[in-house]
């Protein structure tokens, strides 16, 4: 017996090896003996496929259970059960109907909220017989905008959407675009200027996000497209240099969307990682569980668009160069917040955590420079490390019979006027200029911040969702309240306020922007007086809960069981009828803008 672990490796080495040898000794005989010749050869070929079949079983099978573990994988089965019993049982005739009955009164709703309508305004379901003149076309965009006006964005109370509204910046950036409404950046060669203020927009944020000396980038028409690039810039590297043909990706649970939709469209497995129920950042022990070697990408925000969080980026990093994995960070929201906050100082001496290319993981980095960049919409860059990732996100077609095509983006055609609307503002704002904008709407957001958490009305029944540092925060209701953290979203919705709803946790969120600094006192106000009247308003809440309607009760009832819709966020008030229908599409019965449309056109005919 071997008495030290030196001698039970050794003593084990030789039993394997025994065990091999007579193994090999084994199936020589088996398969390439005369007596079993030719039978042998395709025994042994029909055993090499059955093995490597179990092979593939097994290796799914352990990754899967690696990943995510066993209870995981055991709930992932149950939800998928639940989800296609639940389909079942709303396609029954009886449910079906009463879901149908109770969507179309929710669609009316919708239609009366969203589809106003004037009897002085002109219709237009057709193309007129004959031109009209201009004088009567402006006439008739002035009464849209008087009868049919937009919400007070002015005003500062709308999360996120208008960022800055300034009237000389608008005054700019309407010059630019007149001075080149027809320029296209498919033509570069028609139009150099545009290909000079573009190529000096993507050196420009780049700068600001310290990249490398080979860092490169390309505009495009929002934060969608730029993720969108991103997930296609990696699959095709993957595919290109690691033979990869099953890509996988692993993102946050609160990564936008548009990674859900790079995956969606680009056939690419995403693997939704949970968050650290205190810092509300992506488990980055759980993302190092799910790498294998089929993953292409992984990604984290800088912050994210739910709680405003920026994920551990630089731990992130670590993983993605010791398993030479690209890292994207989605700083579209951030923009030229956090890439500001160092420099501005509104946090004083604090350190700032890194989320940009100094993180050597880093591979490629997203930024809305029509959020906080203050550009027309319309308007994002996705950069580099180097080269060779950006061109793989290109398209082109040398065989074409109109001759060689290629674009360096989703779109073929692209509006240069915006690129030049881009450029001009941020010549316009300059460092000094985006510096004391990030140091005014993050303190406006840290004052906010500050109420909730130290407010002794406020503190006692909100929560703030881990530790946002830039210009979004979320809240929720603490355990110990009573509140209906949706009833108080619903009340600041009456007082003007438009926040964001938030699911897995219920919760609300707001985007400060250069409107919101001066009114943030007034939002504090506000809420602090929404808050004391609903205090106590228990039977209240439960009186609104009773009024659900048949749909909404069937969510209710099975909610725990799906987990797609958690308890706390049932839609039993008008702030979430759209998510109501956004929940429905998954059972076929949500009515798309096109049916909305399409029953405004009968109805004008009628």
């Amino acid at each position: 017996m071997p008495t030290d672990l030196t001698q039970l490796a050794y003593a084990l080495d030789l039993q394997a090896r025994r065990i091999f040898l007579e193994f090999k000794q084994w199936a020589f005989e088996y398969y390439f003996s005369a007596q079993n010749a030719p039978w042998g050869y395709l025994a042994l070929v029909r055993d090499a496929i059955v093995v490597y079949t179990v092979f593939l079983v097994i290796h799914t099978l352990f990754r899967q259970l690696y990943g995510v573990g066993i209870v995981g994988s055991i709930q992932q089965v149950v939800q998928w059960i639940v989800k296609k019993t639940f389909g079942v049982i709303m396609a029954l005739p009886p449910i079906r109907n009463k879901v149908k009955k109770e969507l179309d009164s929710t669609v009316d709703k919708i239609e009366h909220l969203i589809i106003r309508n004037d009897a002085a305004l002109l219709q237009f379901p057709t193309l007129p017989p004959s031109g009209i003149s201009s004088d009567v076309i402006v006439t008739e965009i002035e009464k849209l905008q008087q009868l049919l006006a937009h919400n007070d964005w002015k005003n500062g109370r709308v999360s996120g959407a208008v960022y800055h509204g300034g009237d000389e910046l608008l005054e700019l950036q309407l010059k630019a675009f007149n001075m080149y409404s027809v320029a296209n950046q498919l033509h570069p060669d028609v139009f150099p200027g545009v290909r000079k203020m573009e190529a000096e927009v993507v050196a420009m944020v780049l700068k600001l996000f310290n990249a490398p000396d080979l860092g490169c980038g390309s505009t495009t028409s929002g934060g969608t497209e730029s993720l969108l690039l991103a997930g296609l810039a990696a699959r095709e590297y993957a595919r290109k240099y690691r033979g990869i043909s099953d890509p996988e990706v692993i993102a946050p649970m609160t990564v936008h969307a548009g990674i859900e939709k790079a995956c969606t469209y680009f056939k690419m497995k995403l693997h939704k990682v949970d968050l650290d129920p205190k810092t509300f950042q992506v488990d980055v022990k759980k993302v190092k569980r799910l790498i294998n070697s089929n993953t292409v990408l992984i990604v984290g925000s800088a912050p994210n668009y739910p709680h405003g969080i920026i994920d551990d980026i630089e731990a992130l990093s670590v993983l993605a160069v010791k398993y030479k994995i690209p890292l994207h960070v989605d700083a579209c929201l951030g923009s030229f917040i956090v890439s500001f906050l160092e420099k501005s100082k509104v946090h004083g001496d604090k350190d700032i955590p890194l989320f940009d290319f100094r993180a050597p993981g880093v591979t490629s980095i997203s930024c809305d420079t029509h959020k906080y960049g203050f550009a027309p919409k319309g308007s994002s860059i996705i950069m580099y490390r180097e080269p060779e990732l950006r061109r793989c996100q290109y398209y082109i077609l040398s065989d074409w019979t109109g001759g060689m095509y290629g674009s360096p983006t989703l779109a073929g055609s692209r509006p240069g006027a915006l690129m030049v609307g881009c450029w001009a503002t941020l010549l316009n704002f300059g460092e000094s200029g985006y510096s004391k904008s990030c140091y005014d709407i993050v303190s406006a957001t840290s004052r906010a911040r500050k109420a909730i958490e130290t407010h002794p009305l406020l503190s006692k029944h909100l929560e703030i969702l881990g530790d946002p540092i830039a210009s979004v925060i979320a809240f929720r209701t603490r355990k110990s309240s009573k509140l209906n953290i949706y009833e108080v979203g619903d009340s600041m919705t009456k007082r003007g306020w438009h926040l964001a709803t938030l699911q897995r946790p219920a919760a609300l969120h707001f985007a400060f922007t250069r409107l919101t600094v001066p009114v943030v006192d007034d939002m504090i106000e506000d809420l602090i007086e929404i808050v004391d009247d609903q205090k106590d308003n228990v039977e209240n809440q439960k009186a609104t809960q009773q009024h659900c309607t048949v749909l909404q009760a069937v969510f209710l009832r099975l909610a725990w069981l799906t987990k797609s819709l958690p308890l706390s966020s049932i839609p039993c008030t008008s702030f979430d009828i759209m998510r109501l229908l956004q929940r429905c599409d998954d059972l076929g019965k949500v009515v798309t803008t096109k049916n909305i449309l399409l029953r405004r056109n009968q109805n004008l005919k009628q």
